[in-house]
């Protein structure tokens, strides 16, 4: 399942959920990287 993340202000990744983190953020794997950030909510 593709997921959007929030890295910062300004940046976001979108790759393959991975697991979710005790804090509340994901990860997602782009390629070999995995990256973790605040999910992005889904429009409506």
């Amino acid at each position: 399942m593709l997921r959007t993340i929030i890295l910062g202000t300004c940046v976001s990744v979108q790759g393959i959920f991975v697991r979710q983190l005790p804090d509340g953020r994901i990860a997602v794997r782009v390629g070999n990287r995995i990256y973790a950030g605040k999910p992005v909510k889904a429009a409506a």
